[in-house]
């Protein structure tokens, strides 16, 4: 598998590639946004790691640049930064990060996170069927079953559960599910959200208890 690396770091880049490399991927090394820019219209990697601070554009840029394009969307997208604050990391999840990993880190954990960024990308792709203990929830037919039981969901419900699905594990922000399951054009509201929210975890039962609230931003899906 092909991972682009984008750090401005001689020092960290390597200790990244030479992990990476002992686990049979292949890593381009970019130092600056623009080379990689060039690099991803060649050719598109199965993972980006970027750091935030580069010299040329910030990479919080770099991750929204790749989100926007439908051929390049589907891309993980991992953050590798000393940038430690709550609101870094809650916009770089916002922008579509998979995971965030912050300096210093050891090599096994970087290596652990990216097999399992991979992982849920692999899921993404494969099917369109969530199995989670006993909740299913099949998004091309639009069917949501709790312990083999079908559950009826309004259409702005099961958008809201199937983008949480989507986003597994990562807080998404009130106003990126307006967006998402509204659009701009509408009058939906952060209370409209925490309706609807509301009522798909009444409907859920049990596990109406795996959409988490992230206090201030949004929510999550996670068990």
């Amino acid at each position: 598998m092909k991972v682009f690396l984008i750090e401005d770091d001689e020092d960290i880049a390597l200790v990244v590639r030479e992990a990476l490399k002992s686990q049979g991927f292949e890593v381009n090394h970019f130092l600056k946004a623009l080379d990689f820019f060039r690099a991803v219209e060649k050719k598109t990697p199965d993972l980006v790691i970027i750091d935030v601070m580069l010299p040329d554009f910030d990479g919080f840029r770099i991750a929204n640049f790749l989100k926007n394009r439908p051929d390049l969307s589907d891309i993980p997208v991992i953050f590798l930064t000393a940038r430690v604050s709550e609101e870094d990391k809650l916009k770089g999840f916002d922008l579509g990060a998979d995971d965030y990993i912050t300096k210093p880190f050891s090599v096994k954990e970087l290596i652990a996170r990216v097999n399992a960024v991979l992982r849920r990308a692999g899921k993404k792709k494969k099917g369109k069927v969530f199995r989670i203990e006993g909740l299913e929830v099949d998004t091309e037919k639009v069917k949501v079953k709790v312990k083999g039981k079908e559950i009826k969901l309004t259409p702005s419900e099961f958008k809201i559960l199937k983008f949480l699905l989507e986003n597994y594990g990562k807080p998404v922000s009130r106003e990126k599910l307006i967006e998402s399951i509204w659009g701009y054009d509408h009058d939906a509201s952060d209370r409209t959200v925490d309706v609807h929210i509301k009522h798909l975890r009444d409907k859920l039962g049990e596990y109406g208890r795996f959409i988490k609230t992230v206090r201030g931003f949004g929510y999550k899906f996670e068990e």
